[in-house]
């Protein structure tokens, strides 16, 4: 991970929150050319991360199982009473709406990250793909970034995340799931792919991209693990754990920080690197899990991690190990 995030003890002042608070708008630097030679590959989280609300829930909440028994539902999969796939499978199958009735009050109750925007410009001006990684459903993810960012800069992010079969009626919403485990879209694994396609792509002569991550929650460590570089929303959970597990991690409040931060790293890795071999914020740690070939070897890595992380971090393991727990909702 990045050896410029700090890892303070605590925060002062800070409690972290169950829900997301509205951000404080910082100046957005302008969108400029970076004029560094790596390439650089941003991944992000999306309920929580660009838009402050959940997707899911604002429909969960006004024509699915409701706002109390979803809070029910999530605390199952925070207790390890159910997997994060059984829960949401539970919860996409209470809607009754089709999905234009249902987008045309996501377009009033959501509410995008102040500066994704100009983030957004940022990387397109520097040839820096932006990608989705969501445990949401693709359909849905799609819409709300052609209705907030347009369809043509839309169209320029790739988003990896579940499918839905939806009934004329709407009266049936059914996940088509992206991975066959207890998380239904296993992060970790498509961010190891992505990066091993980007490799492919870009490495030249034993150059690698510079992998970034921008998450909120628990269940974006498993990603944020394989990445370089690790941002987290300032005051919310993922940012409490990276701080009790000392994780590096560079907080944010918006997607301007972001961009200043990132700037910051990519004209520090061409001056110490010239943007060759490996770069100066290389996370020896990233692709761990899905490195170790060995069954003997999963029991004590297993040990050895925190128990929050567990499920989210061995999946395909759970029918010889036993679940433990289970992942955080998103």
């Amino acid at each position: 991970m990045s050896p410029i995030a700090t890892i303070p003890e605590s925060i002062p002042g800070v409690k972290f929150a169950s829900s997301l608070q509205r951000p404080q708008v910082s100046m957005a630097p302008t969108a400029r050319k970076l004029g560094t030679k790596r390439k650089i590959i941003c991944f992000s989280d999306f309920d929580g991360t660009i838009f402050m609300q959940d997707t899911g829930f604002v429909l969960f909440n006004q024509f699915g199982c409701g706002q109390t028994k979803a809070v029910a539902l999530e605390h199952q999969i925070k207790t390890g009473e159910r997997s994060f796939r059984d829960v949401s499978e539970e919860m996409w199958g209470s809607l009754n709406v089709t999905f234009d009735d249902g987008f045309e009050v996501m377009k009033t109750a959501l509410e995008i990250d102040p500066a994704f925007r100009e983030f957004h410009t940022f990387c397109q001006s520097n040839d820096i793909p932006f990608n989705v990684i969501s445990a949401g459903l693709k359909p849905v993810l799609r819409g709300v970034l052609d209705h907030f960012i347009g369809q043509e800069a839309s169209s320029n992010i790739k988003i990896i995340a579940n499918d839905v079969q939806i009934s004329k009626d709407g009266g049936a919403w059914k996940p088509v799931w992206l991975h066959d485990t207890p998380l239904g879209h296993d992060k970790a694994r498509s961010i190891t792919e992505a990066r091993a396609q980007a490799n492919d792509m870009f490495a030249v002569d034993g150059t690698v991209p510079l992998i970034v991550f921008i998450g909120d929650g628990v269940s974006d460590l498993p990603a944020a693990r394989e990445a370089d570089v690790l941002f987290a929303r300032r005051g919310l959970r993922l940012e409490e754990y990276c701080i009790e597990n000392r994780i590096p991690y560079i907080p944010f409040d918006t997607f301007a920080d972001v961009q200043r931060e990132l700037t910051k790293i990519a004209r520090r890795d061409e001056e110490q690197t010239r943007g060759q071999g490996m770069p100066a914020d290389f996370n020896p740690r990233a692709n761990m899990w899905r490195r170790i070939s060995s069954g003997n070897a999963i029991p004590l890595l297993k040990q050895r991690t925190p128990k929050v992380e567990r499920v989210l971090a061995w999946p395909d393991a759970l029918p010889r190990l036993g679940q433990e727990s289970a992942p955080v909702a998103a």
